[in-house]
């Protein structure tokens, strides 16, 4: 690929494609401007392919860019589409519980839909990259380039709006200092 390879710079966006694209659909709430994203994210990949390093994985990096493209045209404009309801409900309860269930999860799931939408972006993709894709604190904040203590911070504050929006029967203590430690993330 750092050659020029097509065939093989194809096969390293077909590995790359789907965590990126989910990102990007993720913070927009556009398929189509996540599509914009995701081609411009490997465009800037190609252009810089010799400068990868082959003895790390390039997705952080590539999700660093992503993350990028999206705060920048989120500025330029406040991306309206899609919901991200699809995205979150795995996130809340399986939906082929009870009806009572399935009735309650759809009422939280559109809380939460509602609650990530008013959520600064860098907050948006703090709750992504962390309970959407499942990325260790560490991680996540080097794909937002910020420090843990950081991204950290970004969790706390977009948990604390999020469980704002929630039943009280339903809400779950928010810790008061102002950093959380690892294990006090839910």
């Amino acid at each position: 690929m750092q050659s020029g390879d097509i065939d093989a710079f194809e096969e390293f966006f077909n590995t790359y494609k789907r965590p990126i694209y989910v990102t990007a659909l993720a913070i927009t709430r556009d398929p189509y401007l996540a599509e914009e994203i995701l081609q411009d994210c490997f465009v800037k990949a190609y252009r810089v392919r010799h400068r990868l390093r082959r003895d790390v994985s390039p997705l952080p990096w590539l999700q660093r860019v992503a993350t990028n493209l999206c705060y920048s045209r989120i500025s330029r404009r406040r991306a309206l589409g899609e919901p991200i309801t699809a995205l979150i409900t795995n996130l809340v309860t399986d939906l082929t519980s009870r009806p009572d269930q399935v009735a309650e999860s759809k009422e939280i799931i559109e809380t939460l839909q509602r609650g990530i939408d008013a959520l600064p972006p860098k907050q948006q993709t703090a709750i992504v990259l962390y309970y959407l894709h499942g990325y260790s604190l560490a991680e996540s904040a080097e794909i937002a380039a910020c420090n843990v203590g950081t991204m950290k911070s970004r969790l706390h504050y977009a948990l604390k709006a999020l469980r704002g929006l929630l039943p009280i029967e339903r809400r779950a203590p928010v810790p008061h200092t102002t950093s959380l430690a690892a294990d006090e993330l839910p």
